[in-house]
């Protein structure tokens, strides 16, 4: 039986399930469970802190995880990254008072807060900055005020919070992260994982894709293929109506209103665009 190891709370934990739930999956209904046994896949999952997950996984315990590849790298254990999920993004940047710090550079020989060392040591150590990292489990946003530190490295999404504090970021990103598909580095393939896995896949694509059908007249119909050549190829098959055929084809998600409106001037009609729940390519 795979064993899966789930976040248990936080911004990842919903997403996670969402996603396992959407490939056939079944999830816990309680919060306050700890472990789900889904039998008619053969698969266990455990709900676990998202931070541990990585360990857990690179010491074997358990066969996959799901976690932030920020968490994954912080973690400093062995795992590795198999694919990203496409949820939870972050961004990770330094920050400090507003109009106190520019580059990089001014970060020499100054305090740094984090929930995350091991990312932040490793960072300016390959940019040959020495600074002092100070460890905070959260609210790291305070400890310049409080007189802990000179500047911090913290997850930014809308900046709100970093406001608040007067704090601005500055430099290149540090890292950028989303959930994660880990198992342990350089470890056979556990049973189970390659099925698990491709499940995932045709979640990701049939998130990513749609359906577009749609009618054209014959001679029309390698302009239109160049617009939905979809992943292999496009299906084309004759109507009833002399000189028309029927096309359908996967596309881009993002690009499908694009895609209408391209059809249309070329004379397409009846376009349809349906979504895809899962799928194998």
């Amino acid at each position: 039986m795979l064993r899966v190891a789930v976040p248990n709370k936080g911004a990842l934990s919903e997403a996670a399930s969402q996603i396992l739930a959407e490939a056939g999956y079944r999830q816990r209904r309680n919060a306050k469970d700890l472990v789900l046994v889904d039998a008619e896949n053969d698969v266990e999952f455990f709900y676990l802190r998202p931070r541990d997950i990585a360990v857990y996984v690179g010491e074997g315990t358990l066969d996959v995880g799901i976690t932030g590849r920020d968490l994954l790298l912080d973690s400093a254990a062995s795992a590795a990254e198999q694919v990203g999920l496409g949820f939870g993004r972050s961004t990770f940047r330094f920050a400090a008072p507003t109009g106190t710090m520019r580059t990089i550079d001014e970060l020499e020989g100054k305090r740094i807060a984090t929930s995350y060392p091991v990312i932040v040591q490793d960072y300016l150590r390959g940019r040959g900055v020495s600074a002092s990292v100070v460890r905070l489990d959260g609210a790291v946003e305070s400890s310049i005020r409080l007189g802990v530190a000179d500047a911090i490295a913290d997850v930014v999404e809308t900046g709100s919070t970093l406001r608040q504090a007067d704090l601005a970021v500055f430099g290149d990103p540090i890292l950028s992260s989303e959930a994660v598909l880990i198992t342990r580095a350089g470890a056979e393939e556990p049973a189970g994982y390659e099925v698990f896995k491709r499940r995932l896949d045709s979640v990701l694509v049939a998130r990513t894709y749609v359906m577009m059908d749609y009618d054209i007249r014959v001679e029309q119909v390698e302009r239109a293929v160049e617009l939905t050549p979809g992943i292999e190829s496009p299906t084309v098959s004759p109507l009833h109506r002399e000189g028309w055929v029927a096309v359908r084809s996967m596309v881009p998600r993002d690009a499908a209103q694009k895609i209408m409106d391209s059809l249309y001037g070329l004379g397409a009609r009846g376009i349809l665009v349906t979504d895809i729940l899962a799928c194998r390519v």
